[in-house]
């Protein structure tokens, strides 16, 4: 299968010193008060039904979540909301879009909620609450099949690295910062791209070193290529990837969480996973997200 990729962005190259800003400190208050402001404008359960429609994002380049397959979208997600618009009493609209503008889109109230393959994360629980978790999110790291340099997590000291800009993977990255201090490396250059097939394709010409992404991807990309890319050790602890909704549309929340828990209850969420996911997860919450005691809890089990 052949994915479309995006046009060729200007990729953002980090430096050591200040390459974790949109993730840290500074994005954490942007987010909060961004979703402080914004809670009032998303459309509350209430209010979707009474418009009779709900208003919903969805990436365009996240396979194999979702992504363009002859102009046309496809992946998990297209099944899963082709599912919702059964359950709903209300109009589903979609809007497709490169994930760098999806959560904002989220924030200023133009959607009510994300469909897409988001990873939850302490820094974007500020802003959001997320629905209960459709798939597991361990970042691994992905390398070139024939790179003998690169074994084992110590290799990847003062290497150069890509990740998707602004997604859970750059966030996750300060766990492998630390890692590899503990055994006397550190993090090399991070390079930033609008969409993961930019990023392996620099990958395989040898424009990085290594790719950061979460083990679902991963494990696609290699069962697709297994001559061209290789799957490496967890570069980050236990997480999930799940729906974000506007901060406190609790509501709206608990629609889609007990959409999801449909899903489970029906076996439509299990026949999905291994369609378009590889393998069933069976131990996933059944409850949503929404606070960073809850999140902790979760991953730390």
């Amino acid at each position: 299968m052949k994915l479309k990729h995006n046009a060729p962005t200007k990729n953002t190259v980090l430096s050591l010193a200040g390459r974790f800003m949109a993730a840290g400190a500074a994005s954490i208050i942007l987010s909060v008060s961004m979703g402080m402001f914004s809670a009032s404008q998303a459309a509350t359960l209430e209010e979707v039904k009474a418009k009779g429609v709900l208003n919903i994002a969805t990436e365009d380049s996240y396979y194999p979540f979702e992504f363009i397959k002859d102009g046309e979208s496809d992946g998990f997600h297209k099944d899963v909301i082709a599912e919702l618009r059964k359950y709903a009493k209300f109009q589903v609209k979609q809007d497709i879009m490169p994930w760098t503008g999806l959560l904002a889109g989220i924030t200023s109230g133009k959607y009510d909620g994300a469909i897409t393959g988001a990873g939850v994360t302490e820094e974007r629980l500020g802003a959001f609450d997320f629905v209960a978790p459709v798939a597991p999110e361990v970042s691994h790291y992905i390398k070139r099949a024939n790179d003998d340099r690169i074994k084992d997590l110590s290799s990847l000291s003062g290497l150069t690295v890509g990740v998707q800009a602004g997604g859970a993977q750059l966030a996750r990255l300060t766990q492998l910062d630390a890692k590899l201090k503990t055994m006397g490396g550190s993090l090399g250059k991070i390079v930033q791209y609008q969409s993961y097939p930019e990023a392996y394709a620099d990958l395989a010409n040898g424009r990085l070193d290594y790719v950061v992404n979460s083990i679902v991807p991963a494990n696609m990309l290699v069962k697709e290529r297994p001559k061209v890319f290789a799957v490496g050790e967890a570069t980050s602890g236990k997480g999930f990837i799940a729906w974000p909704v506007a901060k406190g549309n609790k509501e709206l929340l608990e629609y889609l969480t007990g959409f999801v828990n449909h899903l489970r209850d029906t076996g439509k969420l299990l026949e999905l996973q291994k369609k378009w996911l590889g393998q069933s997860f069976d131990d996933l919450p059944h409850e949503s997200i929404s606070s960073l005691e809850r999140f902790r809890k979760l991953t730390e089990q």
